[in-house]
């Protein structure tokens, strides 16, 4: 059983571990580091999580083994290395890093200090992008061709953090806040991304704020992607990739269509799953079988590469190459 601490429980710090809170046998939640004890005394008790406002106390308690890192996208890489530094494991919320640089700062910590790093791309693990990864890989669309690509969500409505809303926090608006999602799944399923050119607006009102993005895409390979979002809306998530012989259409979670010349579409249903759980007991093995996490290095970079160059697109409105 691996031993957790989790740093910040805001909203998505609160999913993580109630994904596996008292009912996984492979990782528990022991400690949460946080601003404002008197804030997250009730849940930390429900959880039975011991609290601390002192990042230092998950790094020395030596039976935590995994550091898991949900707070502003601007302390990731002080924390990464901080705990690198300690030999602790870490899973990093996504974002990984604000910069290239910054990521390979964080990488190059963990293989110094022989820790596990992990991404919380959790959006991967979905039942519908794990088949359409192997629709992908299966060459049953020919050559591919096109890809496109669509999160939206209401969660700036319903949901606020005012670091959320801090310039330094949220390059490219919506890209960091949601897209980033569709970047990853992109990079994923049809390699490195080479060049990016987007449109981002932004509408606020006495009311609430909306922001819309679209972003074309180039790939070393020469195929060509459209990524887009919209807050607030309904949650929505669309990839749809073209090949020459066919296409596959993932809708959420738990759904896939597959077109074929000739063939009345083919769709394709899949039980629910936790993803968070999924994501943290993937983890959890990794650590215990001193296997490397199944996002590699190289994954690591290029979607943060193609998040850089995507935000500085959008907030700039002018073509980005990846670097």
């Amino acid at each position: 059983m691996i031993q957790a601490a989790i740093i910040g429980l805001g909203r998505w710090g609160r999913n993580l571990v109630e994904s596996v809170q008292h009912s996984s046998n492979q990782i528990q939640f022991t400690l949460a580091v946080v601003q404002n004890l008197d804030k997250h005394r009730d849940f930390a008790q429900s959880k039975n999580l011991q609290l601390s406002d002192r990042f230092q106390d998950a790094l020395e308690d030596l039976a935590i083994q995994l550091i898991v890192i949900a707070t502003p996208h601007n302390l990731h890489i002080k924390q990464i290395v901080a705990a690198a530094n300690a030999g602790k494991n870490v899973l990093c919320e996504k974002p990984l890093a604000l910069s290239v640089q910054e990521a390979q700062i964080a990488i190059d910590a963990c293989k110094a200090f022989g820790v596990q790093l992990g991404v919380g791309h959790d959006k991967r693990y979905w039942p519908s992008m794990q088949a359409l990864q192997k629709v992908v890989l299966s060459g049953s669309l020919g050559n591919l061709i096109h890809i496109e690509g669509n999160f939206s969500n209401e969660n700036s409505k319903i949901i606020s953090s005012v670091w959320r809303n801090e310039p330094e926090n949220i390059p490219g608006g919506s890209i960091t806040a949601t897209g980033i999602h569709i970047v990853d799944a992109f990079v994923n399923l049809m390699g490195p991304i080479s060049k990016v050119q987007g449109k981002y607006i932004a509408h606020k009102n006495s009311k609430e704020f909306h922001d819309s993005m679209s972003l074309l895409c180039e790939f070393e390979s020469g195929t060509t992607g459209v990524i887009s979002s919209v807050r607030p809306t309904p949650l929505f998530w669309r990839i749809h990739i073209f090949g020459d012989l066919g296409s596959a259409e993932v809708n959420g979670q738990n759904m896939m269509n597959i077109y074929s010349q000739g063939k009345s579409v083919e769709v394709q249903q899949f039980e629910p799953l936790n993803a968070l759980r999924f994501q943290l007991e993937l983890m959890a093995r990794s650590i215990e079988n001193t296997e490397p996490y199944p996002m590699g290095e190289k994954q690591m970079i290029n979607t943060v590469k193609a998040f850089v160059a995507s935000a500085k697109a959008l907030d700039e409105g002018i073509v980005i190459k990846t670097k």
